[in-house]
Order: C-alpha cells, then structure tokens, then sequence
C-alpha cells in the first residue's frame, strides 16, 4: 500500500510535459518542460546543427610532495622550527664568541638538557610557537632546573617568587613548582603567549621576559614620546636586557650549524626521555627509587621541584620517570607490600621552641632542624609544617592544604631563667601572669594551679622570665621592672656617656617579652651554643 502512494505522490509532483510549439517554442517533436505550477521552463538542448568541440588534452604541472621523512634527531627538528627574524650585529658575534671559545659549556649545559628539551619542543610546536624559544634555557639556567640567581629567580626558566606565583607555581617548604619540569614550563610559555599579546614582538616579548613588561612599555612609550621608532634594538634598556636576545640568536646559530662553530652537540633522540607516572598515596623517594630501578640522583633530576625525601600525592600527584623505569615502576607498585612511606607532615599547634617540638614527635632536636632545615636560635610559630616521622597516631598522608600552603614560621629564640615571685594581696593568678606579661595558661601550668586560681598574699609563684629582665620587688608598683645584674654593670659604667646609658636602659626594657616570645630555659642554653 504505502509503495503506490509514494510512487502517486512522486508523479504528481513532477513537471508536466508539453509538445505543443508556436514562434520560438519547440517544434512539436521536441517535448517542452514545465514546472509543477504549469510555466515554461527554459530548454537546454543544444541545436543540432552545432558540432561538439573535441576533447583536448590539458598539460598540467603538479608540484613535488612535500618530504615526509621524519627528523633524525632532536636538533633537526628544532631548527626546521626556527621562525624568528634574525638579528645580526656585533652584539650576536660577541656572544658567538664567546660561546664558541667554551665547548666544555657547551658539552655540559646540551647534555643536561637532553632530558628535558623533547617535551618543550613538543609544548611549542602544539602551541605553534617560534622554536627558537626552546633554547631559552640554554640563556636562562644553562638548562639547570635548580639554579638560583642573585635576584631569587629560580629554575630552568628563572622565574622570580612574585611572577611564578601570578602563574601558580606554588612555592612552601615542601616544594617550589618554579623548577618543576612541567609546570615551569607550562607558566613560561603562557608568559611568553602573554607577552607576545602585548607587544606584538617576539624580541621585545623577549625582553619583557628578562626585563619585565612595565619597564619594556616605559621605554616603548619614551621613544614614541620622542618620534624615535620602538623596534628592541631602539629602546633604551639595561646591558644584560640588550644582550639578551643576541645571546640567543648565538645558540641559535651555533645549533643551526654546530661545524661552523667546532662545536659538537651530543645526540638527543627524537623521542620522548620521561614518561608521566599519576601517584595516589603519598611514597617516600627512596622507594620510588628503588621501584623504577634509577638512582636518587637521576629521579631529582626529572622531579626537581621536590625538597623533601617524600613525595606528597595530594601537591604532586605526577611524577616523572626515564621512559622504561616509568613501566618498571608501575609494574613493581602493584606487587610491593610495606609501607610506602615513612613521612608525614605536622602542623605546630602553638608557639614552642625547636626542643618542645622534637619531643612532641618524637625526634632528636638536632634531627628535627637538619630535616627541617631550622637555623639556630630560631622558635617554632604556631601553624609552621614541618616534616616528621610516621607513628601509630600519625600516619596519614599529607592533606592537599597542607601540601599546598605549607609554610616554616620562625622567630628569635630568647633564654629564659626560672624565678620565683611572692603574690600580694588580692593577686589571683591572671592578674599576677598580666604584671609580667605573660599568660595566665602558661603560669598556670607552671605551677600546677588553675588559670583563675587565687593567691595568698606572700605565696610564692613560679615564672619563665626572659634571661636579662629580673623580678619586680613586692613593694614597686605594677609593671615596674629593673635590670638584672649583668646590666646593671653597663649602666653604672663611670666612663659610659649619658646617650650610651640611655640606649642600654631602652634594651634592657625591650627584653620583657610576652609569653608568646618564650622559647628556652636557662637550663638548655649551654647547648646552643654548641649549635653552628
């Protein structure tokens, strides 16, 4: 039923034939076509008198199929990604120069970087970026991702503190993401995206990114100011900005033609060097060393960011592996029984000295400051992290916001020497901590007694006091306080000036201290100074 339907639908949609003619119409042999509402429609039919043009034969040129042939290395495919106009001048011969007469450097800083530059020039080519930029390195930190410069910047592509936290390089005393191999590199091609945005200029984005892009914008607008034309090699800028893009045409030179230069680049393969390896717990280096079968050694090599001997999965969760040790790795976690890791993090939950904490985890104080690199004569603050041996009660792993944002707080240590003061009539023990500045807990627990515990007149209390500040006599007022014997011995000095006597009674006095500021007993002051 449904296939007549379709066929009368078909037909009556179709265009009508006529073979009637007059005038110009066909002849009545010819059939005429009309449209569906019954007009004419034009006829194509070619008369027949007309012969048909013969079918020729056209010439044409194809042009040659573009090579397919895959680089041969690493540098091949780098320098047929060069894309930036070349500078030549006397600036780029002096740095040839000196690279040229130095290829132990050369040798060292090519070799370093054969582990990390496959994934940069991966990064630039999937962003379409000239590829000169993968030597920026090289100009940086001679490819060394632990590098520091006088100025704090830090890592292979030396970003300062302030910037590498604008592109969220976290930076605490776990971790600085500043060296980390991937996400340095990410941040440093997004600044440079950024900077090329602005300035329209792969050298001046160059030179903001040594310089910084206020100060490239500044000299930009000066030379506008003046009529002057604003190109890099037109500003008015600092010797090292000046020669920092000649530096890098000179390594682009020398790795275009390295024969030229009698330089000799070692061979970097066309192929990945580390592979990514996605961590859920956190795993003490030591083992993933052992696992993956590489050296400690050759792991922070590829894991720079890390300064601890754990790696904590909830702040860095990947972590990179020489190609083959990254499957030798995963195929040894499956089956590896014990624990993964012998570390975790403590968060100091009130103001204490080194030596408070240390027996609070259970460490040596010396241990305690060589793990956590404490100088000498530095307290705890409340909330510092530090990193601590694992035990029963504390075994978990690190918790993202603490591997995030931990921070090591510190402050002076000052000595504190155990005295004894008698209350006077109507002391309680809040109000006698409030006369020295201290607090009513830490009193409290001094002495065994409640915080608003009261006091008989002439009862004798316990208190830390800081080592140069002595007791208020029973009969001075409130908050009274002189020196103690050792400075009383400078202010009484004959031959001292008055202005000398004045400053030393102004420290003397500045040695009270809240009880927040406590952080030692006389006791253990013999042993600091053995500390280096």
């Amino acid at each position: 039923m449904a296939a007549p339907l379709a066929i009368g639908l078909f037909l009556a949609g179709c265009a009508t034939v006529d073979t009637g003619s007059n005038g110009n119409s066909p002849s009545a042999n010819e059939p005429v076509t009309r449209a569906p509402n019954g007009q004419r429609l034009p006829s194509y039919r070619l008369p027949g008198n007309i012969p048909l043009s013969d079918i020729g034969v056209a010439s044409t040129s194809v042009p040659p199929v573009a090579s397919l042939a895959a680089p041969a290395d690493l540098w091949e495919r780098i320098r047929r990604g060069f894309a930036m106009t070349d500078l030549d001048n006397d600036l780029v011969r002096d740095q040839e120069r000196w690279y040229a007469t130095r290829p132990d450097y050369i040798q060292r800083m090519t070799e370093r970087s054969s582990r990390y530059l496959f994934h940069i020039v991966e990064e630039i080519e999937r962003r379409n970026m000239p590829m000169e930029l993968a030597l920026l390195p090289f100009i940086e930190s001679a490819f060394n991702p632990q590098a520091v410069s006088s100025a704090r910047a830090a890592g292979m592509w030396q970003f300062m503190p302030a910037t590498g936290q604008s592109f969220d390089l976290k930076q605490n005393v776990f971790r600085d993401d500043r060296r980390d191999v991937l996400a340095s590199t990410r941040a440093a091609l997004d600044y440079l995206q950024q900077l090329h945005r602005r300035f329209g200029d792969w050298h001046l984005a160059l030179a903001a990114y040594n310089w910084g892009q206020g100060n490239v914008n500044r000299a930009i607008t000066n030379n506008q100011r003046l009529g002057l034309p604003t190109g890099y090699l037109d500003l008015n800028m600092p010797l090292e900005t000046r020669t920092y893009v000649p530096k890098l045409q000179a390594v682009k030179n020398i790795m275009a033609r390295p024969q030229a230069y009698n330089a000799t680049l070692p061979l970097i393969g066309n192929h990945p060097f580390f592979d990514t390896v996605t961590l859920d717990r956190d795993i003490d280096v030591a083992v993933i060393a052992r696992l993956a079968e590489v050296s400690e050694a050759d792991f922070r090599a590829l894991n720079p960011s890390l300064k601890q001997p754990v790696v904590m999965a909830a702040g860095t969760p990947n972590i990179l592996l020489p190609w083959d040790n990254a499957v030798i790795f995963q195929n040894k976690l499956l089956t590896h029984t014990g624990p993964l890791a012998s570390w975790t993090a403590w968060v100091v939950p009130a103001t204490m000295t080194v030596a408070q904490a240390a027996e609070r985890v259970g460490m040596s104080e010396s241990e305690l400051r060589d793990v956590n690199n404490i100088p000498p004569r530095m307290s705890l603050r409340a909330g510092s992290s530090l990193l601590v041996p694992r035990t029963g009660q504390r075994n978990s792993d690190v918790p993202l916001h603490v591997a995030d944002n931990a921070q090591l707080n510190l402050q002076p240590e000052m000595v504190l020497r155990r005295s004894v003061v008698k209350a006077r009539k109507g002391d309680n023990l809040a109000r006698l901590a409030q006369r020295y500045g201290l607090s009513a807990v830490s009193v409290a627990g001094w002495n065994k007694l409640a915080v608003n515990a009261a006091l008989k007149p002439g009862q004798r209390v316990t208190l830390m006091l800081p080592k140069r500040v002595s007791l208020a006599t029973s009969g001075s007022s409130p908050g009274k306080k002189v020196a103690a014997s050792g400075t009383r011995k400078v202010a009484k000095s004959a031959g001292q000036p008055t202005k000398a006597k004045a400053v030393a009674k102004k420290k003397t006095t500045k040695a009270v201290a809240s009880s927040s500021a406590k952080t030692r007993v006389a006791s253990s002051a013999k042993s600091d100074k053995k500390q280096p």
